[in-house]
């Protein structure tokens, strides 16, 4: 019982931080009918950024939550930038092309960025401190449960509710709900697309630059090829739950993680990719559209 808690609080939080990301992918597709495959090198980005700050201000006299709070401040807003920079230089002029134009533009901002990491920051393992959140533990049933998992996975929900309550149950939402389904419709309508797209590439970096924090935070460390794995990860999870659905792509996330947690915890963690592979050909095979997407996948 013990070992099974344990996983399941593991792939909890590894599962909110692929879903934080994967919002950034699913989002995109939903409004553009793309993959912005440099959204995971964005992600990591925020983490590279987040670190910075934290041990450029070691020292200060701050307390470690302080800094924690301004670093994640700072990764949103500089990443927030990066995707509407990224809109406008690498996916705007080629909103008319065809799609593998666009494609190819992703690659290359993806390239572009990872690195641009590495000839920043280096290509070596950068470790984040040890001191940034309290070491307490709680003993569950043979399980420790450790407070950054705690404050992960809280933090994770309190956010997917946010995006959800925003894109549900706001009328911006409803326009981005609006240009998803059909672009031109939603002009007449007097819905300035542009704008939507826009905040779609604010909206998604920032929460990808949270899940990029995250995973330094819980692995206490960072590199710069990072943002490929844990984008590939998230993309995953998009598809599992349904690409361009964003309940999808939060269902998605917490499934592979707690999947991913299970298949190291009782199998091996060698086997755990190609494992996580197979279950993406099975349910692509069962349910092409994902768990709760739908024959038209656009609807978000």
């Amino acid at each position: 019982m013990g070992t099974f808690i344990q996983q399941v609080f593991n792939g909890l939080t590894v599962g909110g931080i692929y879903a934080l990301i994967a919002l950034g992918y699913t989002m995109v597709y939903g409004v553009m009918r793309l993959i912005n495959f440099a959204h995971g090198d964005l992600c990591i980005l925020g983490a590279f950024i987040g670190l910075t700050l934290l041990t450029g201000a070691a020292g200060s006299g701050h307390s470690g939550a302080v800094l924690l709070l301004l670093a994640f401040v700072l990764a949103v807003v500089v990443i927030a930038i990066a995707g509407v920079v990224l809109e406008l230089v690498a996916y705007r002029p080629l909103r008319k092309a065809d799609r593998l134009s666009a494609v190819v533009s992703a690659l290359g901002a993806s390239l572009l960025i990872e690195n641009s990491i590495m000839l920043i920051w280096g290509p070596d393992v950068h470790v984040f401190p040890a001191d940034l959140l309290p070491a307490t533990t709680w003993s569950v049933a043979g399980a420790n449960i450790t407070f950054v998992q705690v404050m992960i996975i809280l933090s994770s929900v309190l956010l997917m509710a946010a995006l959800y309550f925003f894109i549900h149950h706001t009328r911006f939402g409803t326009a981005i709900r609006a240009t998803a389904i059909d672009q031109d419709t939603a002009k007449l309508m007097g819905i300035k697309v542009n704008q939507v797209i826009l905040t779609v590439f604010v909206v998604g970096p920032a929460l990808g630059a949270i899940g990029g924090l995250f995973v330094g935070i819980y692995y206490r460390e960072a590199y710069f090829t990072m943002g490929w794995t844990y984008g590939l990860y998230a993309f995953i999870a998009a598809i599992l739950g349904g690409i361009g659905n964003i309940p999808g792509a939060m269902v998605g996330g917490v499934l592979l993680g707690l999947f991913n947690a299970f298949a190291a915890g009782y199998i091996s963690s060698s086997w755990q990719d190609a494992i996580t592979f197979a279950l993406l050909i099975a349910i692509l095979l069962v349910r092409p559209t994902g768990l709760l997407g739908e024959p038209d996948a656009g609807k978000v």
